[in-house]
């Protein structure tokens, strides 16, 4: 074998071997866990967020009747941090609360509308005119059915989540090829076998696309009832209505800041449980 020969092989087997995935902890690797430290991940959301830090303070020096300084923010979240977080975990109990009752209603009306054809077209299209009904509109007739107690704005809250866990897992139930179904069938599987082993499996990526919406909706489905809802007390919704009747702005602001950190952790929570349970999934890569 000549030279050039050689190197026409080892060329060939350098081609054909593809190259080693960089480690986990190198900032090549795509999903490396110091991949934050580089410039062009954190450095964006910086500039973006000095951006907007300079457009608020624009806008609360030209229209300080909409918008107070950050300063004034910041000061009244520091000087009254406890009435905040206490107000914050009201919110957010009504809200988990209200997410559960809405959950569990949804998840066994899919399963059965995916199992019964009949219940299927008995209950989507009161499950559609009931998403598309002002949830606000009935708040005032819970209050009269139910009182001045929490159970009208978890049944707001329940009402809000409801629809997008019913549709999604309706839809990754009946989405299972009919290919596998058949093959479990070949083995005499039961209805219950496959729906456990088979139809949930292939509904939990549907299903946490729904979660991933609801449980930040969640948190404005609570503010909502405790906005709507007669008796409220407390609740960052009950602080926001307080402070806009006394013209308290830094307040309003403030408790719209807690909400929407509220709302990043609940979805950064439901992220990494999808990636810890859907790790078997191309969504999770």
């Amino acid at each position: 074998m000549t030279v050039a020969d050689e190197r026409a092989a080892t060329a060939a087997a350098e081609i054909e071997q593809p190259p080693a995935e960089p480690s986990r902890f190198s900032l090549r690797h795509p999903r490396s866990r110091i991949a934050w430290i580089r410039p062009a991940v954190w450095l964006p959301l910086v500039v973006m967020l000095v951006l907007l830090g300079g457009l608020w303070h624009w806008g609360a020096e030209q229209l300080p009747y909409l918008l107070p300084p950050l300063s004034d923010v910041g000061s009244s979240l520091s000087g009254n941090f406890s009435y905040y977080v206490h107000n914050a975990l009201v919110t957010l109990g009504e809200a988990t609360a209200g997410l559960g009752m809405g959950f569990v209603a949804a998840f066994v009306l899919a399963v059965l509308t995916s199992e019964l054809p009949l219940v299927r077209r008995a209950v989507m299209p009161i499950a559609v005119v009931l998403n598309v009904t002002p949830v606000v509109a009935i708040a005032p007739a819970l209050v009269v059915a139910f009182g001045f107690g929490p159970m009208p704005k978890l049944i707001i809250t329940g009402l809000i989540c409801f629809f997008p866990i019913l549709i999604n897992t309706a839809t990754g139930l009946r989405s299972v090829p009919q290919q596998v179904l058949q093959v479990y069938r070949t083995m005499d599987a039961s209805r219950v076998e496959l729906l456990w082993h088979v139809r949930v499996p292939h509904a939990l990526p549907f299903l946490f696309a729904a979660l991933r919406i609801v449980f930040p909706l969640s948190i404005i489905g609570a503010v909502v009832a405790e906005m709507s809802a007669s008796g409220s007390t407390s609740g960052l919704g009950t602080a926001i209505s307080v402070a806009s009747s006394m013209n308290q702005l830094p307040v309003v602001y403030a408790s719209i800041l807690v909400l929407a950190l509220m709302g990043v952790l609940l979805l950064l929570v439901v992220t990494v449980v999808e990636r810890r349970v859907l790790h078997w999934h191309d969504s999770a890569n």
